[in-house]
């Protein structure tokens, strides 16, 4: 593709701009498309879709090359997505969160702040990707999912998303796939998230830490299972989570005063 008429890739992530997985991903699309990255200084797991508000965000340019610039930002993932879009001046043809290291599937898709990135790219209706690999390891292996992320990405560009709508991709750590298998959300919770610790100098502390529990282990039509057996598993998620099924139950209840 000719540079000139190449896509523009904005690309964030929450594990932080140092992460092997962000570095992964920007090899991996260096001859794709134009990319401007804008990731947080340091981890950010969890963060969802927090916003800074309380002290100034500050981004620090690291790498300027033909095609491809890079910044460290000391905001949310939120925050670098908002903040590269201003200084931009313009929209990007695609938003991208990771890779992440560590499971985004099923309900961990409201905690992680990969999926936050391509939530906040989704609301200002830009074609937006999550991809995550099963492994929070700092130095996980990402190659086998990479040509998958690479197709993705291309068919993404070509065929785009509908308004609202966006990706989250996760892959387990394995040497090779079994394919690909596109799912819906799993139903699953997570249990025993605490863990009690006595402090040397007297009182308790407490480390999150916890257990999935998925409600379904054998639907198959699931990200759970998908996962499970092998596949990469792609969920498309709306940014409307209106219960419209529930809409006219409510207004049959007694409301007014």
């Amino acid at each position: 593709m000719e540079r000139k008429n190449r896509p523009l890739i904005l690309i964030s992530n929450d594990d932080g701009v140092n992460a092997k997985g962000i570095r992964e991903l920007i090899e991996t699309l260096r001859d794709v498309a134009e990319l401007v990255v804008m990731a947080p200084d340091g981890p950010r797991s969890g963060a969802a879709c927090a916003i800074t508000s309380e002290y100034p965000v500050r981004p620090t340019l690291l790498v300027e090359e033909e095609g491809l610039k890079i910044y460290r930002c000391n905001g949310m993932p939120v925050d670098c997505v908002k903040l590269a879009m201003y200084m931009l001046g313009k929209r990007p043809d695609l938003v991208i969160g990771g890779i992440n290291h560590g499971d985004n599937s099923s309900v961990n898709v409201h905690y992680s702040g990969t999926m936050g990135v391509v939530l906040e790219g989704c609301i200002k209706g830009i074609p937006s990707i999550g991809f995550s690999l099963c492994d929070h390891a700092a130095d996980a292996d990402f190659q086998p999912m990479l040509p998958f992320v690479r197709r993705i990405v291309v068919e993404t560009l070509e065929k785009g998303l509908p308004r609202g709508v966006c990706l989250n991709v996760n892959a387990p750590s394995s040497k090779s796939y079994q394919g690909v298998r596109v799912c819906r959300q799993a139903k699953g919770d997570w249990s025993n998230e605490w863990e009690c610790c006595q402090h040397p100098r007297g009182g308790e502390y407490y480390w999150l830490t916890g257990r999935y529990d998925t409600e379904e282990p054998q639907s198959e039509d699931t990200d759970y299972w998908a996962l499970k057996h092998g596949f990469i598993a792609i969920t498309p998620i709306q940014v409307d989570m209106t219960a419209y099924a529930v809409m006219d139950e409510l207004n049959n209840w007694n409301l007014d005063i």
